[in-house]
């Protein structure tokens, strides 16, 4: 299985309406059957980071995904509300409770 965890900026005083589009995300890629998780988090210390777990079948159905047209409508909502560039790591999922 393949992992991401995301961590997100975003603009000061926006981190409420960015995890909002977030959310309508994870709905999305939830209707997908390659999609096991995905999690939107919000950080306890930054008010501007928003931490995203997401595990899928694999990289190609996660990189699929972002090539539906809901999707895309959503990324280009969430742009403008970004405060900075995203981080993150890929994972090679293991296992664990909840998968």
């Amino acid at each position: 299985m393949y992992g991401l965890h995301g961590k997100l900026f975003a603009q000061e005083g926006k981190r409420d309406e960015f995890v909002e589009i977030m959310k309508r995300a994870a709905a999305i890629v939830g209707e997908l059957p390659s999609c096991h998780i995905y999690l939107v988090n919000e950080d306890v210390e930054d008010p501007t980071c928003i931490w995203i777990y997401e595990v899928w079948d694999s990289e190609e159905a996660h990189d699929e995904s972002l090539k539906d047209e809901r999707v895309r409508a959503l990324i280009g909502e969430a742009m403008p509300l970004m405060g900075g560039k995203p981080e993150g790591i890929k994972l090679n999922v293991a296992g664990g409770h909840g998968l």
